[in-house]
Parts: structure tokens; sequence; C-alpha cells
């Protein structure tokens, strides 16, 4: 993916060590292959400023795999003959940044999403050591696509799910394109001799500044070592709550 001549320079620019950080883009796109989706050229353009400040990158097309709807860890033990969910989720856990990327119907995020969202809140009774949930230490975005209204609909909705299950949302974690109002191009379709979107200063703005947000999110939150437990430790209520975590209403 191409990046326009200022986040050329602020990648060129950077003096911040990131090569310790992991980063996982998943696409929830509703198109079966990943080389049909506008959403993953949106996420690319976050992707690439990323990979060339030193960060691990790697994408899921959430399509490619069998991931049924539910809200436990393993969806086969509730009647499902195949659930990839297990082996995606240890690539979750490994990142310190997850980016989710969305197209918009009817101003929502696709139901691609919404299972991915599900699953996420399935592992929500998975402690880390300190006792805190799973996702503490870890940052999240969001990266929304279509030609009509709810980029921040969406986003919103997406950002409150990671941020309830203990990802840190930075300032602006979010960017979109819809275009003009109405039906129209996607982005990166072809209009006029370029790539509807790629030179928008609105989307590369919020595209750039987004990504870099998450950098120093997932910088910070590395060096400190994560959350401090004082205070956020669920085992600390143990003795008077007993949660049953296989329990979705039990979870965080």
């Amino acid at each position: 993916m191409p990046l326009n001549d200022r986040q050329e320079k602020l990648c060129a620019e950077n003096r911040t060590d990131f090569s310790d950080i992991r980063a996982l883009f998943i696409n929830t796109t509703l198109k079966k292959t990943p080389e049909e989706s506008h959403t993953k050229l949106l996420l690319n353009a976050s992707a690439e400023i990323m990979s060339r400040s030193g960060v691990r990158v790697e994408h899921i097309h959430l399509l490619n795999h069998a991931v049924p709807p539910g809200v436990f860890p393993d969806m086969t033990d509730h009647g499902w003959d195949r659930d990839d969910w297990p082996a995606l989720w240890k690539k979750v856990l490994a990142a310190d940044i997850l980016v989710i990327g969305t197209p918009l119907w009817l101003g929502e995020e696709s139901s691609v999403c919404r299972v991915l969202i599900e699953r996420l809140y399935g592992m929500s009774g998975e402690l880390n050591d300190k006792g805190q949930s799973v996702f503490y230490g870890k940052t999240g975005g969001a990266v929304i696509t279509g030609n009509e209204d709810g980029v921040k609909h969406a986003a919103m909705t997406i950002g409150f799910a990671l941020s309830h299950l203990g990802y840190a949302i930075p300032p602006q974690a979010d960017c979109g394109w819809i275009g003009e109002a109405g039906p129209g191009p996607s982005y990166g379709d072809e209009v006029d001799g370029g790539r509807a979107g790629f030179d928008n200063e609105f989307t590369q703005r919020n595209t750039t500044i987004m990504t870099w947000n998450l950098l120093h999110m997932a910088r910070m939150l590395k060096d400190a070592g994560g959350f401090p437990a004082h205070g956020n430790d669920r085992r600390a209520w143990d003795a008077g709550c007993r949660f049953d975590f296989e329990n979705p209403e039990h979870r965080a």
C-alpha cells in the first residue's frame, strides 16, 4: 500500500523503537476474498505505517475461517462441527494492537464483525497473571468503509466493545471512508484516473493519526508492564461473588 508524502515523512522521522510490538488487523468484510475488499485497502494504509515503523503486522480475513457465532471459547463444545476460533485466539492474545475493519451496511457494522465481537466476548473470563482481564495491556481501534452514513456509529460500537473487554482505546482510535452521501465509489475504486479515497485529506489524516495513537499507546503500555493491578484484580472478588465465567451474564 503506497503512503503519501506526509505519511512517508512521519515514518522516516520516527525514532521510537516499535520492533517488539505486534499488531493484528482483522477484516470482517462480507466479501469472500480479501482481494475484493475495499475495507482491506484502508486497513492496508494503517498496516503499512506500522510495518514501516518496525511493528510485526499480521492480517486475518475472517471469512477465510470457520468461525461460528457464539459466546464461548470453543463452539464445538456447543453443537458446531468446526470452530477455527481457538487457533485465531492465539493470534489475538499475542497481539499488542488489534484493529478491526468492517464495511457499513444500513449504517451498521457487518454481521461478521458482530460475530468477531461475540467471540472476543467469549474470552472475557480469561485473566492475566495480575488477575485482570486478559485484554488489559492491549490497545484497539477500528477502520470503517462504505458509501453510506455510519462511520462514527460503527466506530462507537466497536470502541465500546473493545473498551469493555479491557482494551485501552487511545484518542481518535478510528478512521473511515464513506465518500459523498448516497451511492458512490467505495474506497479504492478507480475514478477519474485515480483511486477513490487515496488522496482524500480527511480519510488519510484520520488513518494516520489513529495509527500513530495506537502505536504510542501500545508503547506506553508495554513499557509500563500493562495496567497496575491495584483495584482491578478480579480474584479479590471471588470469595463474595463466585462468578461463573462460562455464563455470559457473569463476564465483564
